[in-house]
C-alpha cells in the first residue's frame, strides 16, 4: 500500500482532533466567559473603557473653547505679504499707533502677537496660547511653533526683501 502525504496529513489531523488537543477557539472563549472571576474582570474592563470616553468627550470640548480666541481688528492697518519656502505664505498686518501688536494670518486664521523685547534688535512677536513666534530681520523672517519645537515658515520675504536680493546676485556674477 501506498500512503501519500496528504493521506498522512488527514490521519495525523483526525488523531489531534479525537485527542483533544486542537479544540475549538470558540469553546474556550465561552468556558472563561463563564467563570465568576472572568465576568467580574471583563465588567470592569468596560467601566474603565466608558470612562475613558467620557472623559476624552469632556475634554474636547474644552480645548475647542480654548482654541477660539477671537480675530485681530485689522482695520486702517499696513499690510505686508511674505513669500515663504516650500509656498507657504505669510501676511502681517501692522498698526502705526500700536507696535506693541501685530496681526498674523498663517493657514487662513488671523492670530495677534505681542511684541517681545530681544538684545538683538530683531522684531519678535509671540502668542503664547497658540505657540506662535514670529521673528524678523532686515533680510527675512521666520515663523516657528514653540509648543512643538519646529519651524512652520522660514526665508519669509516681503517685496523689499526680495528686491534687495535680487538686486545683489548680479553685481556677484561680475565678479
Amino acid at each position: 500500500m501506498a500512503i501519500t502525504l496528504k493521506h498522512l496529513a488527514a490521519a495525523c489531523a483526525l488523531a489531534l482532533a479525537a485527542a483533544g488537543i486542537c479544540a475549538p477557539a470558540s469553546a474556550t472563549t465561552t468556558d472563561h466567559e463563564k467563570h465568576p472571576k472572568a465576568v467580574k474582570v471583563l465588567k470592569e474592563q468596560a467601566k474603565a473603557k466608558a470612562s475613558k470616553s467620557r472623559k476624552n468627550k469632556k475634554e474636547e470640548p474644552k480645548q475647542e473653547v480654548a482654541d477660539d480666541e477671537p480675530e485681530p481688528d485689522i482695520t486702517d492697518t499696513v499690510v505686508a505679504e511674505y513669500a515663504c519656502e516650500l509656498n507657504n505664505r505669510v501676511t502681517i498686518y501692522t498698526n502705526e499707533k500700536d507696535s506693541g501688536h501685530i496681526a498674523l494670518r498663517w493657514k487662513n486664521r488671523l492670530h495677534r502677537l505681542e511684541r517681545v523685547g530681544t538684545t538683538t534688535g530683531a522684531l519678535r512677536f509671540e502668542n503664547t496660547k497658540f505657540g506662535l513666534i514670529w521673528i524678523g530681520i532686515p533680510s527675512k523672517g521666520i515663523l516657528l511653533d514653540s509648543k512643538l519645537n519646529r519651524q512652520l515658515a522660514n526665508e519669509c520675504k516681503n517685496a523689499e526683501q526680495a528686491k534687495s536680493l535680487v538686486a545683489t546676485t548680479p553685481a556677484e556674477k561680475k565678479s
